[in-house]
């Protein structure tokens, strides 16, 4: 019997015949821990009886949600994870290092390979051709303690990508397209695996947040194929060890899905779901008074670059009373991959508020900027006088 892509990676990682529906335990390639889940698992670890971590190579904390921490109590989360990270002699990235499975996709995770996090966002290492998927503190604690975590085999989603891209039409546009036409709950405990002549097309820095918003379906894993895209992408940080997963001619699938990517067109989503997706144009005018481009889904070098594109075009200036927040999703964003410093100079002269990359803002920020964001997920410009604009020519 022919096998999806995330049938193949299970059984591999199970030692078993898996098949969609069967519950497995699986050796973990990656176990990553943020600093809003890792405290918890900790404390759960200990409960477990745990004294030593099976395999602390393959353990990741980032210290990317609470960045800097906010708090007293936040910054004493840092320090327990510091503590348990030395004592243990597991991975550690530090405030301002930047998200943990972003950390990952760039460095270590490998096609074929099964990741667990405690941050549902994980699924974005989907895009390099492995199973990534999030979980509970209570899981991530067995996974440190036993190297080891359990799952039942979703099924699969086939989702066709096809045609040619329009002109304006970003990742983000083609995942709030999948997203209005799953819903909420579409894709719930099943895996998105991608296919279609629209692929080649598609960036590794596309396919990630594409894979990111998979988890606004409730999907449990969203995955690529390996292709020249990802090969490309690898060779910026190469020994890793690369086995990549095809699905089987053949493979069952609970549905296919097929999204021509010549009807799709710039989208917004609007208060307070991100299945509230919208045209641009009908959010054109919306008075804004902040615009935050970053964090996992926004903060890679094409968004900057886009971003400064639609600003130039605008004449260069920020209307009067928008503040612009940048977050980049890592330190590799802004230090090393090509093309950041061209824009520098521009940058500096506009002087956006820049914050470290982290998960996003601690919550103390947006405690004070909740009531100046008015719409969500914008893909828009921001105008001569404040308003949502479109982006397209």
């Amino acid at each position: 019997m022919m096998k999806t892509i995330s049938e193949k990676i299970l059984s591999v990682k199970s030692g078993t015949d898996a098949r969609a529906g069967d519950t497995v335990v699986c050796r973990a390639d990656w176990i990553l821990g943020t600093d809003a889940s890792s405290p918890m698992a900790i404390d759960y670890f200990r409960q477990m009886g745990g004294d030593r971590v099976a395999d602390p190579d393959r353990v990741l904390f980032a210290m990317d949600h609470y960045s800097p921490p906010s708090t007293a109590k936040t910054a004493a989360f840092h320090q327990e994870i510091r503590m348990f990270a030395a004592r243990h002699g597991t991975r550690l990235r530090e405030v301002g290092d930047g998200i943990s499975f972003q950390i990952l996709s760039e460095e270590l995770a490998a096609p074929g390979d099964l990741v667990i996090g405690a941050d549902s966002h994980t699924v974005t290492c989907g895009a390099l051709n492995l199973f990534a998927t999030g979980v509970g503190s209570s899981d991530l604690a067995a996974a440190m303690l036993s190297g080891q975590t359990w799952l039942r085999v979703p099924e699969s989603i086939k989702v066709v990508l096809r045609g040619p891209r329009p002109k304006g039409v970003t990742a983000k546009d083609i995942a709030l397209t999948l997203v209005a036409e799953l819903g909420p709950e579409g894709a719930s405990y099943q895996a998105l695996e991608f296919d279609g002549d629209a692929l080649p097309a598609l960036t590794l820095d596309d396919r990630l947040v594409i894979s990111n918003l998979a988890v606004e379906m409730d999907a449990k894993a969203s995955i690529f194929p390996m292709d020249d895209a990802t090969r490309r992408y690898l060779e910026s940080h190469p020994d890793r060890p690369v086995s990549p997963v095809a699905a089987d001619s053949g493979a069952r699938y609970s549905r296919e899905l097929t999204v021509d990517l010549s009807s799709v067109s710039p989208r917004v989503a609007l208060p307070h779901s991100p299945e509230n997706v919208v045209p641009i144009e009908q959010a054109a005018g919306t008075p804004i008074q902040m615009v935050f481009i970053g964090t996992c889904t926004g903060g890679r070098v094409p968004d900057f670059h886009e971003a400064l594109a639609i600003l130039e075009a605008g004449g260069g200036r920020l209307a009067s009373g928008v503040q612009l927040v940048i977050t980049p999703a890592s330190r590799d964003v802004p230090c090393h991959r090509p093309g950041v410093a061209a824009s520098a100079s521009w940058w500096s002269t506009t002087r956006p508020e820049r914050l470290r990359p982290p998960e996003g803002p601690p919550a103390r920020y947006w405690t004070r900027a909740r009531h100046r964001l008015q719409p969500y997920g914008a893909c828009g410009t921001v105008g001569g006088r404040g308003r949502v604009r479109t982006a397209v020519a």
